[in-house]
């Protein structure tokens, strides 16, 4: 099955692209955690996205329910003195951005005490790019929050509206402002693929096959309204006078422990060279490359801007490549630290980190993975190194100085 999968996933990706391109190979190292003044003219940013960026908005919506429910409390943010919000031990790659950038870390727009004088973090852990009707309509239920793409644009508008006095003023706030449209679309991939999670105890029989082989049929099918919305909502943002707009890629899924823990495939043939899934990581691409198709549509129409691709997926590819040299335990590569279940990922989905039985390995920056589903505070630095100062996104939104 897992090879009907990957032919037919392949089959699909040569139909989009015949091609990707990879960035030039590089190493990765650890970041110093000195502050330094702004940088490059950017004085404020502005986020949208999901839990890979969400710096407390689901925890003041108070929507938290489901794999979500304990991201809110403690051992999340144990890193940092305590739960933000964040879904890792401590910060993320949009906190270590902000300090490269010498600004001072994004608040949620959700937290109407905040201090927005540097830009606004909209993005809401479980998020979609869809709306819930949209993904209603193809039987695929939003379990965490209504807070889509569309939804956090509307409140990026509604925040302009209200701090400016004319599109003019809106478009001179833009002009030095770093956009960060994502990540996001994930989560409406994940839902997908839940909504036809195998049964317990992940038989390989004929039940359980197809229906995984309708989560995959059912993903693939979102993965152009996804890319629409994504590049949709950067063609409004580039309207108001957005002048750097960075938009990530997906994450390499055939890596994350949570994936490959669900699938429990036991053929060797189904895994690429970096002990990954491959027909998982070949929808991944099939995402990527359709999104890469839209951003260059995005900068033929606005050549005056710069609009960056982050290569999420080369990058995490990178950082396993490179673990051991970057501090990580090489042996646990896909072994997520905080979690249930044991075995080669420490993953059990009915049992999320912070529920009673689970528990945290001693030493959290030795791993890449915090709860198998996100990352670690030490690999979120990596990864933000990788994409800012080694060149995983392109072109680079951001001129650092060279040390």
């Amino acid at each position: 099955m897992a090879r009907i999968l990957l032919a037919a996933l392949v089959a699909l990706l040569l139909v989009v692209c015949p091609c990707h391109a990879r960035p030039a190979p590089h190493q990765t190292s650890k970041l110093a955690a000195k502050e330094t003044a702004a940088v490059d003219g950017i004085t404020a940013i502005y986020n949208f996205g999901d839990s890979l960026s969400d710096t407390g908005n689901l925890l003041r919506e108070g929507g938290a329910t489901g794999m979500l429910q304990h991201t809110t409390s403690i051992p999340y943010g144990s890193a940092i003195g305590g739960a933000t919000g964040r879904c890792s031990d401590g910060y993320l790659m949009i906190d270590f951005l902000a300090k490269y950038l010498g600004l001072p870390l994004l608040s949620p727009y959700l937290d109407k005490g905040a201090d927005f004088t540097h830009g606004v973090n909209f993005a809401v852990a479980g998020a979609t790019a869809l709306d819930a009707a949209a993904l209603a309509s193809r039987g695929v239920s939003v379990p965490h929050t209504n807070s889509s793409l569309a939804v956090q644009l509307q409140r990026f508008k509604d925040f302009m509206r209200a701090t400016t006095r004319s599109p003019q003023e809106v478009r001179e706030e833009l002009a030095r402002s770093l956009v960060m449209v994502g990540e996001i679309g994930g989560n409406d991939y994940n839902y997908a693929f839940s909504e036809n999670r195998p049964a317990a105890g992940g038989a390989h029989n004929l039940y359980n096959l197809g229906r995984v082989a309708t989560g995959v049929v059912e993903a693939v099918a979102l993965v152009p309204d996804v890319v629409r919305s994504i590049t949709g909502a950067a063609r409004e943002l580039l309207d108001m006078g957005a002048a750097r707009v960075v938009i990530p890629g997906n994450f390499p899924l055939g890596c994350v422990p949570s994936y490959m823990a669900a699938a429990n495939e036991t053929d060797p043939a189904a895994y690429d060279a970096n002990g990954c899934l491959a027909a998982l990581n070949l929808f991944s691409q099939m995402h990527n490359v359709l999104l890469q198709q839209g951003i260059r549509e995005l900068r033929r129409s606005y050549p005056g801007a710069t609009v960056a691709y982050a290569d999420y997926f080369y990058a995490y590819v990178r950082m396993l490549r490179d673990a051991g040299e970057a501090g990580f335990d090489e042996g646990a590569r896909t072994r997520a630290c905080c979690g249930a279940g044991g075995g080669a990922y420490n993953v059990d989905m009915d049992r999320m980190c912070g529920a009673p039985g689970t528990s945290v390995c001693a030493r959290p920056d030795e791993r890449i993975s915090w709860d198998g589903v996100h990352l670690t505070q030490h690999a979120y630095r990596v990864m933000t190194d990788l994409l800012y100062h080694k060149g995983f996104a392109s072109p680079a939104p951001v001129e650092f100085q060279r040390p």
